[in-house]
């Protein structure tokens, strides 16, 4: 369905709406249970909130752009309708590939985050039936239909209920962002001083800072999700930048409260938050979750009931977020036919529900990958949102370069410039620093990407528009990404292999084995064909993406060569005589301009005109009619044409035409004038065509227009008239 058919998106979402959608999409299941491993471990309470700060201030940049472009294009789809308006659908099609990615990568994590939580605080109810391990995790029967119930649940309700959902998001947006303060004030009022030390001591403090500053698209992800509905908001779009903004700002202070609170207390086993949160994955129950730990230290099971309110809340926030973001974006996609076009519709509630329901479709056999996988797979998100920001900076760039705004190309230029060195510092892990992503995390991105390139083979063969494939460049630089990840996996894992192997081998001796060479060599060669492994599949990987490239490449290609096709022949048709298929007085009249101007710029080649009238045309149309008339100028063409093989034929009035000649006709110019002459004499009163003609050089240095030449052509053809008439040939009169 286009822009202009059918029904459109209604506003309905208020402010207080949008900054719930905003805050609630960006916090979920992680900044409560795994905050101590992503924040604290990594660079200590004080870093981690340096960092987040530095972050939110990198947000704040980007918040501007996309406030900017929101104002500029007020549709669903977000960065996919920006970067399709500014850049073109190739670069569209990218961003949506990695947006989507993005937003379900979210979404599963906190679908599959519900038996979690069921474990922690209700125990093992749903842990019934286990089917199988996956990557070392367990995945039963009951926890799997437990978040499919729940991702169903989340889509009918977003399907049928827009107001209940908005007022759903502002409820539960209210109860985590209380819970999560007052935890952290009982701490602050009961004891919970300055935790020490305030960073990680085996560490730069500010190679601390900088590694949570880059992980803040990830941190931050889905503030923007309101820019997918810009089209339903019941308020002026210039209010999107404030919004946005006190939703950056609440998430980093709500992450910096339980990043506090984590570190404030810990059980009396250990000496100080760092041992504790060092340790606490081998822990159980309450103790390995650090914030529920502290707020149950401070508020008993007052604070444990707190959390686990809040807890709940951001789960459904962020399940119920990151639908309607990626239902907008589907519902955007479906309505530029880019995905089927009834995800570009709207049900009787004007909801996309199709594309609703196409999100919970994609979603509801995840969990049961299991949590490792599903972990690997957020991990992603951090290069996705990356570069997500970074097309978005882009794009605000150069639309505020087109039109003048000199802040947001300001702030378009510096978030580009940051999420560059954001890349480079994910995708060179060993580089800066150790890497924190996992080795399959950078093989999924790879999936993903080479997964676009086959799904972009589809939209290509169904784009009847000439739409995609305009910008070669785009997956050239694609290609290029998947080696260069696809390269950092084979290090990453290359790394992992020997540090495995390195273990073995210490265990080994360890145990007290003497001396083995054959143990050695077994482990080398191990490590011989790990390594084998690892080539060959990067270079399988790159093969296929070249070869779906290719083949692309070649649809691109071909559509160009028949649109030039198409384009050639109407411009051939615009400039072709119907009747005989010379060329006509428009072709006549640009080929005239191109030899004007060649005159003027003093670069005319050596060349002559002729001119041609064709005798007796009207004594046939009026004697025989016009169909023999049209036969007669057909037959005088055939012989101006026969000719002057080598010079095109100008056919510019009923029964007047031009040749120009040059090169080989120029140089035989006159044995060519004397053989039609002679053939029109011959021809006088057999019914043959007679044609009158004259012949003139260009004269350079006198001849100042084309015009000059055809003028002495032209009265020199009439002396000729004059000359057959006196032999007995028919004239107009």
């Amino acid at each position: 369905m286009s822009r202009s058919e059918g029904k459109c998106l209604v506003p309905y979402v208020s402010q207080a709406g949008a900054l719930s959608y905003a805050l609630g999409t960006s916090i979920g299941w992680g900044s409560l249970v795994i905050t101590a491993n992503t924040y604290l471990a990594a660079a200590g309470p004080v870093g981690s909130a340096a960092g987040l700060i530095a972050g939110a201030l990198i947000m704040l940049i980007i918040s501007r752009n996309y406030a900017y472009l929101m104002n500029r294009c007020p549709e669903a789809g977000g960065a996919y309708a920006y970067t399709r308006d500014i850049f073109g659908y190739d670069h569209g099609f990218l961003t949506a590939w990695f947006l989507a990615l993005t937003y379900l990568a979210v979404f599963w994590a906190n679908a599959t985050s519900l038996p979690l939580f069921a474990r922690y605080f209700i125990g093992d109810l749903f842990r019934k039936g286990r089917l199988y391990s996956l990557f070392g995790y367990d995945v039963y029967l009951g926890e799997a239909l437990l978040s499919a119930a729940a991702i169903v649940l989340t889509a009918v309700v977003c399907a049928g209920y827009k107001k209940l959902t908005q007022n759903l998001m502002i409820l539960m947006a209210a109860v985590f962002s209380a819970g999560i303060v007052i935890c952290f004030l009982a701490a602050a009022f009961k004891g919970g001083g300055s935790p020490d030390p305030s960073f990680l001591p085996d560490a730069g403090v500010l190679s601390q800072v900088i590694r949570i500053a880059v992980i803040s698209p990830w941190a931050f992800i889905g503030f923007e999700n309101i820019s997918h509905a810009a089209e339903e908001f019941n308020f002026p779009l210039r209010r999107s930048f404030r919004i946005l903004t006190v939703a950056v700002v609440l998430t980093t202070a709500l992450y910096i409260c339980v990043i506090l609170l984590s570190a404030s207390a810990y059980p009396p086993q250990y000496g100080s938050w760092l041992e504790y949160i060092r340790d606490h994955g081998n822990l159980q129950g309450l103790e390995g979750l650090p914030a529920f730990y502290a707020a149950y230290r401070y508020m008993g099971r007052a604070g444990i009931a707190i959390l686990m309110a809040a807890l709940l809340a951001l789960i459904l926030t962020s399940l119920i977020g990151n639908t309607i973001a990626l239902s907008r974006l589907f519902y955007a996609l479906g309505r530029d036919r880019v995905l089927p076009e009834r995800f570009g519709a709207l049900n009787r509630q004007g909801i996309p529900g199709q594309a609703v329901y196409l999100t919970a479709a994609l979603s509801v056999l995840i969990p049961f990958l299991g949590r490792t996988a599903i972990g690997w797979i957020v991990d992603v998100t951090t290069i996705g949102a990356t570069l997500l920001y970074g097309y978005v900076s882009a794009c605000a760039y150069k639309a505020a370069s087109e039109s003048g705004d000199r802040i947001e190309k300001k702030t378009g230029l510096i978030g580009l410039v940051i999420m560059i060195g954001f890349g480079l510092y994910l995708l060179l892990p060993n580089l800066f620093a150790v890497s924190s992503m996992a080795a399959e995390s950078y093989f999924l991105f790879v999936v993903w990407a080479v997964t676009g390139f086959f799904l972009f083979r589809l939209v290509l063969q169904k784009d009847r528009k000439g739409r995609f494939g305009k910008s070669i460049i785009v997956w050239i630089a694609l290609l290029s990404l998947v080696l260069f990840v696809s390269l950092v996996w084979m290090s990453q894992y290359e790394m992992h292999t020997a540090a495995e192997a390195l273990t073995r081998v210490q265990e080994y001796y360890s145990s007290g084995n003497a001396a083995d060479g054959a143990y050695l060599a077994e482990e080398i060669s191990s490590l011989r064909r790990s390594n084998a492994l690892s080539i060959l599949v990067v270079i399988g990987v790159f093969v296929l993406s070249l070869a779906v490239l290719m083949n692309n490449y070649l649809v691109m290609s071909r559509r160009a060569i028949e649109s030039e096709k198409a384009l050639g022949s109407v411009r051939d048709m615009a400039h072709t005589d119907a009747l005989t298929g010379v060329k006509n007085k428009r072709a006549y009249a640009e080929r005239e301009e191109q030899m004007d101007l060649a005159i003027a710029e003093g670069t005319m080649e050596p060349c002559a005109i002729v001119v041609c009238d064709l005798n007796g045309l009207k004594h046939v149309n009026d004697t025989q009619g016009h169909k023999a008339g049209d036969e007669y100028i057909r037959s005088a063409v055939m012989l101006v044409c026969e000719l002057f093989q080598h010079s095109p034929v100008f056919r510019i009035g009923g029964d007047e035409f031009v040749v120009i000649l040059t090169g080989r006709d120029y140089g035989n110019r006159e044995e060519l004038i004397g053989k039609l002459r002679k053939t029109a004499q011959e021809n006088i009163g057999t019914g043959k065509a007679v044609l009158s003609s004259g012949i003139s050089e260009y004269r350079p240095g006198e001849d100042h227009r084309v015009h000059d030449i055809f003028e002495r052509a032209d009265a020199r053809m009439y002396e000729n008239k004059h000359a057959l008439k006196a032999m007995g040939a028919r004239t107009r009169a």
